[in-house]
């Protein structure tokens, strides 16, 4: 998706537009290492909505940062993974896992 550089104000702003859906980091979180199914993702997520899953996924994948494919199967299947740009992703949200694991411990240990 082309996105003007001129419509934000900050790189921050550019990175929340790209993954600050409801669910968006946490999807990219659980396809940093595997590719999934949307059940196996909705069962990491069941808070969820299947309407929200389906439209956060759709948005990651419309912004390339996930990899959708269909499997011509009966019932089709569907696997998500990476894009090489999602995965450039990976150490922002392992800093983001680290600093919610310590506020977790700081919090409620």
């Amino acid at each position: 998706m082309a996105i003007a550089c001129n419509s934000f104000t900050c790189p921050v702003e550019a990175t929340i537009r790209l993954i600050g859906g409801k669910y968006k980091a946490v999807i990219l979180w659980h396809l940093m290492n595997s590719t999934l199914r949307y059940s196996e993702l909705h069962r990491r997520m069941p808070k969820a909505t299947d309407k929200m899953l389906a439209q956060q996924l759709r948005e990651l994948e419309k912004d390339g940062l996930i990899h959708r494919k269909v499997y011509p199967v009966v019932p089709p299947r569907t696997e998500y993974s990476l894009t090489d740009f999602g995965k450039s992703l990976a150490p922002i949200l392992e800093e983001m896992c680290n600093w919610g694991e310590q506020y977790l411990k700081d919090t409620y240990e």
